[in-house]
């Protein structure tokens, strides 16, 4: 049996890489819609942070012996301490200016990340092994299922789910959001302000941190791998809406598979169809299809 002129089995395969790369999307668009969304910062940086989390993965298997299961939780948490320090040392001064600024800084950020892991390690890349315990795959009878790459989207989306559950359906979310819209008022309730906001970024970052380690056993290891990524990424955020946890996610996973079905169809426009949508998105609805408008 064919669709599109493809067999079953490989449509199956294309909408398999399309659901992975659509995880990648979630996770990185949740984590720049949760900074833009309490932080009104455009954080740029966040391609160089994920890059840095696959590092750190990487550096921590072949120079401390350091697993992946053990990357998956230390990598996050250590990326978003250097999220808390970033946003303490320079983020906090730009809240009250226009979002240019934080656009360039962060986006200065990203360069000198790069740059110093360029200088480093080269731009060739690095593997990193899967776990042994998701290596091989299931046969489904129409497609072979790679146990890691299925691993990544459950993961994906249940790290989603989550975000979008405390932001959205708990008190601390209730917080969070209050402390967007009203700060003075909710500092008046003997909330700590600042200190939310900066958890806030370090929590946002490390999202990106978590989706550095995923992608590691997939993808090479190298420092352009988050420049490739991010403009991707900012996006998914626009046609999403940005600051929307929600839309973050049903349009990361959404596009993947857009993007995919169209490398089956009409394998030329691949590359660009996001970038399509995105501008159709806009001149339809320029809030994108989870914002809120003005």
């Amino acid at each position: 049996m064919e669709i599109f002129g493809v067999s079953l089995q490989g449509l199956a395969g294309q909408l398999l890489i399309g659901l992975i790369n659509g995880s990648f999307y979630a996770v990185l668009s949740l984590g720049l819609a949760v900074i833009f969304g309490q932080l009104n910062i455009i954080n740029f940086a966040h391609g160089a942070l994920y890059m840095m989390g696959a590092f750190l993965a990487w550096i921590g298997l072949t120079h401390f012996g350091i697993n992946y299961w053990a990357a998956l939780l230390l990598v996050p948490l250590l990326i978003g301490l250097l999220g808390i320090v970033i946003e303490r040392a320079l983020l906090r001064w730009l809240y009250q200016l226009d979002h240019l600024y934080g656009l360039l800084l962060t986006f200065g950020l990203a360069l000198i990340i790069e740059g110093l892991f360029r200088y480093y390690f080269g731009i060739s890349g690095e593997s990193y092994e899967a776990p042994e315990a998701l290596r091989g795959g299931v046969d489904l009878g129409f497609m072979f299922l790679p146990l890691y790459r299925g691993w990544v989207v459950v993961a994906s989306l249940v790290v989603c789910l989550a975000t979008w559950f405390i932001i959205e359906r708990t008190k601390l979310g209730a917080y969070l959001r209050a402390g967007t819209e009203n700060p003075k008022l909710v500092q008046a309730l003997g909330i700590n302000v600042p200190l939310m906001i900066t958890l806030t970024y370090g929590f946002g970052v490390a999202l990106a941190g978590f989706a550095g380690v995923l992608a590691a056993p997939i993808l090479q290891v190298n420092p352009l791998m988050g420049s490739n990524l991010i403009i991707v990424v900012f996006a998914v955020v626009v046609i999403g809406g940005m600051g929307s946890i929600l839309g973050s996610i049903v349009t990361g996973l959404g596009l993947g598979l857009v993007e995919a079905l169209t490398r089956v169809v009409y394998p030329e426009a691949s590359a660009v169809v996001i970038f399509v949508i995105m501008v159709i998105v806009l001149l339809v609805r320029p809030a994108g299809l989870f914002g809120r408008e003005n």
